[in-house]
C-alpha cells in the first residue's frame, strides 16, 4: 500500500459522506480532491456494488480506492470493481450458499418484508417495529448467523439484515487494514446509523455524524475512540478530522 497515505477514510455513505448541502457537499469534496496525496478512501455502505457505482456518475464526489459494499460482505478494488479475493473468500466461505436456507427460515415471520435487492452473501428485509418478535431474531442466531437493524432516519425505512457469522462492516474492515498492511492509527471511521456501529466497536477512531440514528448515538456514549459531531453529514466528517488531527 502506498505509504505515503497518512490517514485512510473508512465512510458510510448514505447519511454520511453523501449527507448535508449542496454547498457543504460541494466544499467538502473538493477538500478531500486536494488531499488525495495522502488520503486513502474507502467506502464502507449498505448498498449493493450497482448502486455505488452510480456515483461514479457525478465527477464531484470523490471515487474511493476501495469499496466495503453490502454492509461488509462485498469487498472490491474502487477503479475496476474486481474482488479482493482474500476477503471475499472469507466473506464466501462464511455464508455458504445460504441465501435459499435463511429466505425459508424466514418465510412466515411476521414484521419483515424481503428488500428487492438479492446480494451475493446476506438477506435483507425490511421490518416493523411494532410486528418484528423477538424470537425471530433468535431463530437467525440459532441457526449461525447475525442479524442488524438499523434504521434510515431520512427514509423512515428499518432494516433487518441476516449476515455471515461474525462479518459485518467493522470486521472486514480491520481484516483489510491487516491484509493491506496499513496502519490502524491512521484510520477513521464514519457512520451514522446501527449497521456502521460494528466500526466503532474495532476501537479505531471513529466519528459519529449529527444526524446519527438515536440508538447508535446511545451505543456510543460510553466509547471513548468514538467523537460524535454536532454536525450532520460532510460537516461532521471534518468537523471529527479536526478533533483527531487528521484534516
Amino acid at each position: 500500500m502506498k505509504s505515503h497515505n497518512s490517514l485512510l477514510l473508512a465512510t458510510d455513505l448514505d447519511g454520511t459522506f453523501l449527507g448535508g448541502s449542496n454547498q457543504e457537499r460541494s466544499q467538502f469534496y473538493q477538500y478531500i480532491h486536494e488531499q488525495r496525496h495522502r488520503i486513502l478512501l474507502i467506502y464502507v455502505t449498505g448498498r449493493e456494488l450497482d448502486r455505488v457505482s452510480e456515483l461514479y456518475e457525478d465527477p464531484n464526489i470523490p471515487q474511493p480506492d476501495y469499496i466495503i459494499a453490502d454492509v461488509g460482505t462485498t469487498i472490491v478494488h474502487g477503479g475496476t470493481f474486481e474482488p479482493i479475493s482474500v476477503l471475499q473468500d472469507w466473506v464466501a466461505q462464511t455464508w455458504g450458499n445460504a441465501n435459499e436456507q435463511i429466505k425459508a427460515l424466514l418465510a412466515n415471520e411476521t414484521g419483515l418484508e424481503l428488500q428487492s435487492v438479492n446480494p451475493d452473501y446476506r438477506v435483507s428485509y425490511y421490518y416493523e417495529p411494532e410486528s418484528l418478535q423477538p424470537q425471530t431474531i433468535q431463530k437467525v442466531i440459532d441457526a449461525g448467523f447475525d442479524t442488524i437493524l438499523s434504521y434510515d432516519i431520512r427514509l423512515n425505512y428499518h432494516y433487518f439484515d441476516v449476515m455471515p457469522k461474525g462479518v459485518s462492516k467493522g470486521p472486514t474492515l480491520v481484516r483489510f487494514l491487516t491484509e493491506m498492511s496499513f496502519n490502524p492509527d491512521d484510520t477513521v471511521t464514519c457512520g451514522d446509523t446501527l449497521n456502521d456501529f460494528s466500526l466503532f466497536e474495532t476501537g479505531l477512531k471513529g466519528i459519529a455524524v449529527g444526524n446519527s440514528e438515536p440508538k447508535l448515538v446511545e451505543k456510543i456514549q460510553t466509547m471513548e475512540n468514538v467523537y460524535y459531531s454536532p454536525y450532520p453529514g460532510v460537516m461532521g466528517i471534518w468537523d471529527g478530522l479536526k478533533i483527531y488531527g487528521k484534516d
